[in-house]
């Protein structure tokens, strides 16, 4: 599995990151309105979106005063066939068992 896939699986490992990332399925977001809809504090919601986007899963985009963050779809499901190759791996024996 390469690092990338690795990181990505990190991003989403944590009950925040994937409440946040949840909700931006829903529709796009600035941080205050994640913030008020995941009752947590801006702050944490920014070192969040931070992971998120290193893991290249969000994108923000500049709107006015605000960013609004939206999921990289395209990402999540090409991480989402990598997570299934890995389920439909072959399983083998190891040669003690013979």
């Amino acid at each position: 599995m390469d690092e990338a896939v690795i990181n990505k699986l990190k991003a989403i490992a944590d009950k925040t990151r994937l409440e946040l990332l949840e909700s931006l399925l829903t529709k796009n977001y600035c941080v205050s309105a994640l913030a008020e809809k995941n009752d947590i504090s801006e702050s944490a919601v920014s070192q969040h979106l931070k992971i998120l986007r290193e893991a290249d899963l969000v994108i923000g985009e500049k709107r006015g005063y605000y960013v609004h963050y939206s999921v990289k779809r395209d990402n999540l499901k090409l991480l989402a066939s990598e997570i299934e190759e890995l389920a439909d791996k072959e399983t083998a024996c190891c040669q003690d068992c013979n």
